[in-house]
């Protein structure tokens, strides 16, 4: 990872990540531990697309699915009591909803390429509400 990836990266932590998690927080219902990979997210050359790909992909597709699931207290409580941890990452490069997902023992890993299918929220949060609900 280069200067200008840091840069990127270090501007998405400050200006946007905060807000974003809040959302999800908000969403969830709950404080939802989440552990990013900041460096597995850098892809060289692409440092334009982070703020809008990191948004789309990632946290929008989280606020949503959240939101799908806790629209009542049943579904609230599920996703608190199952849900212990996000993990964020690009170590496959995945871009297909179908492999960017797992879940075991509360912790649901979101690694997806960051840049590639970024307005594909729709199918990611379709994908990633059928898997937890299955695992409630």
């Amino acid at each position: 990872m280069g200067l200008i990836e840091k840069r990127a990266i270090k501007n998405f932590q400050d200006n946007n990540y905060p807000a974003l998690v809040n959302e999800i927080n908000q969403a969830a219902g709950f404080e939802v531990p989440i552990e990013v990979k900041w460096d597995s997210l850098a892809k060289t050359d692409y440092a334009h697309l982070y703020e809008e790909g990191f948004t789309k992909v990632y946290f929008n597709t989280l606020a949503q699915a959240f939101k799908e699931i806790t629209i009542d207290d049943l579904g609230k409580d599920a996703l608190k009591e199952t849900l212990k941890k996000v993990i964020i990452k690009n170590e496959n490069g995945y871009y297909s909803p179908g492999y960017a997902f797992s879940f075991a023992n509360g912790e649901l890993t979101f690694d997806h390429d960051p840049v590639t299918n970024v307005d594909d929220i729709n199918d990611r949060v379709k994908a990633l509400v059928k898997l937890l609900s299955s695992n409630m």
